[in-house]
């Protein structure tokens, strides 16, 4: 592993840099962080457990530190957390190129707008990172390994997160309108949109438990509901779609629930119960077990029944879901680089 360098701005000027941004958003501060050449961090070629551990190992201290305190707030940021890293993933692959501001962002994708939350967190935890080893830790590995703290916060399993990623210099807004799953989608598809990053079936299948945390928008599942076109979905429990018909009646879409009625806030095999007796907030999450295609009943229903006896498996699998999917198209060695600041490339 090669030692840390810096060119032309120091260490200090990189921090003021980043404060002087993170205060008053100045365009004259995003020129100069053009010249904050802190991409010269620590390099790889792979991704691994200790790759900061030289260079910054006060990192999962600090990660800890800030993703708990903003768990214990509003237990939902651990979700939020998660979501972040699997939409940064999806797109570009895992290169932090979700944090990026500007209208042409990921961020103001479709799919991400009123949905993928958390970058105040992820911005608190570069900020001290910058402070305590500036330009060596990637916005994206920051994403990544928050991500994991926000499982284990919940209730979720641990999981070694392998790190070494380096930041994309652009995003991807049409990526990340056209590349993401969508709850209205089939099975088919999301299954084919899994295969196109690297995943298979028992990936989606386990990184939709993800499902057990969070919360959903009425305008996500109000399909599912009855309106003066359709009489609602049959696959969806009568009493829940009771419940779910008066929250989202005459409001903008914006109302919310929890994405697991029987325990909201805790990561556990809650989700696949719920789709066993029809409970499954999302039609792409029902269509897992009641699904009438192909795919669900060679592959996902058995899966779905599998998960709701066994918790334990469900966590073993969901911590190598997510490694693999952490993993999927990460920049290493000298390909992008490690930003000064999350919202902007240097």
């Amino acid at each position: 592993m090669q030692a840390v360098q810096y060119s032309v701005v120091s260490k200090q000027d990189c921090k003021r840099i980043y404060m002087e941004y993170s205060h008053c958003r100045l365009l004259l501060v995003c020129s100069l962080l053009a010249l904050c050449l802190c991409s010269r961090g620590t390099r790889g070629d792979e991704l691994t457990i200790d790759f900061y551990d030289d260079a910054c190992p006060g990192l999962y201290n600090i990660v800890q530190q800030h993703v708990f305190s903003a768990v214990r707030d509003e237990r939902r940021m651990g979700a939020s957390l998660l979501r972040l890293h699997f939409h940064d993933c999806f797109v570009n692959g895992c290169d932090g190129s979700i944090l990026l501001d500007g209208d042409d962002g990921e961020k103001f994708a479709q799919p991400n707008q009123n949905s993928v939350r958390g970058y105040e967190v992820i911005d608190a935890i570069k900020a001290d990172l910058e402070s305590m080893c500036p330009g060596v830790v990637s916005c994206a590995d920051v994403v990544a390994l928050a991500a994991s703290y926000g499982v284990l916060f919940s209730g979720g399993p641990y999981y070694d997160v392998l790190l070494g990623r380096r930041d994309g210099l652009v995003a991807n807004q049409e990526g990340a309108d056209t590349g993401l799953p969508s709850p209205f989608e089939p099975i088919s598809s999301i299954v084919q949109k899994f295969a196109d990053v690297g995943l298979d079936t028992t990936d989606v299948v386990v990184l939709s438990g993800a499902h057990t945390i969070g919360r959903a928008r009425c305008a996500l599942f109000s399909n599912r509901l009855t309106s003066t076109t359709s009489s609602g979905d049959l696959t969806l429990d009568s009493t829940m779609a009771d419940v779910l018909q008066s929250l989202c009646a005459g409001g903008d879409g914006n109302q919310t629930t929890a994405l697991d009625i029987s325990s909201a806030d805790a990561f556990d095999k809650g989700y696949y119960q719920n789709l066993l007796t029809e409970r499954g907030l999302l039609s792409s999450d029902q269509g897992l077990f009641s699904g009438d295609e192909d795919v669900v009943a060679s592959t996902t229903r058995a899966l779905v029944q599998k998960y709701s006896d066994d918790g334990e498996q469900f966590f073993s699998d969901f911590g190598a879901s997510m490694v693999k999917m952490g993993s999927i198209g990460a920049l290493t060695g000298d390909e992008g680089e490690i930003r000064c600041n999350c919202r902007v490339a240097n």
